[in-house]
């Protein structure tokens, strides 16, 4: 059996992912929350807002841990498709789960769709992801923790959707995106607990893109959205700051009459 490292960095990944999952779940929370402020497509652009930045935030989280990933013995490639793959898959199911929620018009239903169909997608992310590996050896997973690991990405969603219905003030979200940001980096870190790997010694080359090549860069295009969309959101008027607004305009304008 290889020896496996998850933290080759120290703590610079798992705190730097931990980042990522909880700026991805802040950044959808606000979204999610100004998209059930509004209707028509005011609504529908700012759950696909929602959508994309818990999507980019949960990928993100994953592959920034991915980063301190190695295995004793063998050099470690990304199959750049798959790796793709897993983004898109991400950004589907988390967009059915934000739209039954958005959308549904029984709460409780909208929500236990909405967090099985997100968390089905998250768990789907990850494991696409990891069969993006490409190494000298085969890699077999624990089933028990991987199912672990499916059952606690359901949950975070379906917590992280109520959160989004019922939690308003910022603050609020703030500290609910950081118990999301554990949840999902829990998720993650279950689920390659999961993991053993048999090494092959070969001298070979492997296909696929080293993670310098490929998922750095993605990687840290995706967080720069994340981070820029943030600041998009915060300075975007509220639904509230929109209805203060007009409000204070119109005895300006009956004065002008």
């Amino acid at each position: 059996m290889g020896h496996l490292d998850h933290a080759a960095f120290g703590w610079l990944t798992p705190v730097l992912s931990y980042a990522m999952a909880c700026t991805g779940a802040a950044l959808g929370l606000r979204c999610t929350v100004r998209a059930l402020g509004t209707n028509g497509r005011s609504r529908r652009n700012w759950l696909l807002a929602a959508a994309s930045a818990i999507a980019t935030g949960i990928w993100t989280m994953h592959f920034v841990a991915m980063l301190g990933f190695s295995v004793g013995g063998t050099e470690i490639r990304y199959d750049v498709p798959l790796t793709i793959l897993s983004l898109l898959v991400a950004l589907v199911f988390v967009g059915g789960g934000v739209f039954a929620v958005g959308y549904g018009r029984d709460r409780g239903r909208a929500l236990a769709l909405g967090g099985l169909t997100t968390g089905l997608g998250v768990a789907s992310m990850h494991y696409l992801g990891m069969a993006a590996l490409r190494l000298h050896g085969s890699v077999r997973y624990d089933p028990m923790l991987v199912g672990l690991s499916v059952v606690i990405a359901v949950v975070a969603a379906t917590v992280a959707l109520w959160a989004g219905l019922n939690i308003k003030s910022p603050v609020a979200v703030g500290g609910a995106s950081l118990v999301m940001g554990g949840a999902v980096s829990s998720m993650h870190y279950t689920g390659m607990l999961a993991v053993s790997v048999r090494v092959s010694p070969s001298g070979e080359a492997l296909p696929g893109a080293t993670v310098m090549q490929f998922v750095f860069p993605l990687a840290v295009g995706l967080g720069s959205y994340l981070f820029l969309t943030s600041a998009f959101v915060a300075l975007s008027p509220s639904a509230r700051e929109r209805e203060a607004s007009a409000a204070a305009q119109r005895p300006v304008e009956g004065a002008a009459r």
